[in-house]
């Protein structure tokens, strides 16, 4: 019986997938043919509307009573939108710059909306149920993981969530009593506010030497350097928003929206306050991403392998993890009681 489904699950993905790929390769062969060199025009607009509007329509219709998000329709149009500016010549792209011009902003807009609407929802639910401190990132994940395809969720995520706490999200945080920073004695501050002032005049002094050869060249360096910055500014202050907490029986270990990970207090098998040199490896790591370069206080020794979430939802497996926390003394006390209550 199993074999039965896997069977009839594996054919309709082959229909789902194969008929808009299909349909893409028959308009490649179509403008790659002999009959569109004699009539280019009305094929061209024929090509254009297959590809931006059969082909999502389609793939929308295969999927309509399947688990697959519908958002999911939006990275197909970008390839379809691609493809259509790839083969067909340039004189021939009037309805397509059209689509993209007018229809293409407005999906872009629509897909935003959607997500900024689900997470609305979730910081309402969040509101109505105040057992778990709400956190931005986590939330937005839930939300986009919901809507999106896995494999593009991770930088969609990462890009909002460096836009939100480098320039919304300017509250001051305060902590719960099960809530732990970990930045006011580490130095990790600093070091970041210096990485921004020495990109900051890096940028500014190059910027000055390279628009004597090419200012393009210049302009271009000069934006990928700002939006570094905006960057590190983003992944700085989610340092001050996103605390480490216990909730739950679970440890929440957060270095703001760079590395993450979840463990059960089960799993705990002896945790110490420590600032001894370690050896990292594939079984020691450390929580903050900047490595050898931060100290640490607390080491975690677990009982089995967990993962460790870096950026962009790169994972990395560990079996001990060390961290700093500003009030060590009070965050191994916690620790040692849900333990002992476990027990």
């Amino acid at each position: 019986m199993r074999n039965i489904n896997k069977t009839i699950n594996i054919s309709k993905n082959l229909i789902i997938f194969g008929v808009p790929l299909l349909i893409i390769g028959l308009m490649v062969l179509i403008v790659n043919s002999s009959i569109f060199k004699i009539n280019p025009t009305v094929l061209s607009i024929g090509v254009t509307f297959d590809l931006l509007l059969t082909v999502p329509l389609m793939y929308l219709l295969l999927i309509r009573k399947t688990n697959i998000p519908k958002t999911t329709v939006i990275p197909l149009l970008i390839l379809s939108i691609i493809i259509c500016t790839l083969i067909l010549p340039t004189e021939n792209q009037y309805y397509l710059n059209l689509f993209k011009t007018w229809v293409l902003p407005i999906v872009e807009i629509s897909v935003l909306s959607y997500v900024i609407y689900n997470v609305r929802k979730g910081i309402k639910r969040y509101k109505l149920n105040k057992t778990d401190s709400f956190d931005f990132f986590t939330t937005l994940k839930q939300t986009c993981y919901e809507l999106l395809p896995k494999g593009i969720v991770m930088p969609i995520v990462t890009e909002i969530a460096v836009f939100y706490y480098g320039f919304i999200y300017w509250k001051k945080r305060y902590l719960k009593n099960n809530e732990f920073s970990y930045h006011k004695n580490s130095g990790t501050i600093a070091l970041l506010l210096a990485i921004i002032l020495i990109v900051a005049v890096e940028t500014f002094v190059l910027h000055i030497l390279l628009i004597k050869w090419s200012s393009i060249a210049a302009w271009i360096l000069t934006f990928l350097s700002i939006y570094s910055g905006i960057q590190i500014l983003g992944f700085l202050k989610s340092i001050l928003k996103r605390p480490i907490s216990i909730e739950r029986n679970k440890l929440y270990l957060r270095y703001g929206i760079m590395t993450e990970t979840t463990i059960d207090l089960r799993d705990i098998d002896t945790i110490e306050i420590s600032s001894k040199d370690i050896e990292l490896n594939k079984d020691t790591r450390k929580l903050s991403i900047l490595g050898a370069l931060e100290s640490h206080n607390i080491i975690i020794h677990l009982k089995k392998e967990n993962e460790l979430i870096g950026l962009y939802g790169i994972k990395r497996k560990y079996k001990n993890i060390a961290l700093y926390i500003d009030d060590k003394i009070k965050f191994e006390n916690q620790i040692t009681q849900g333990l002992q209550q476990l027990a």
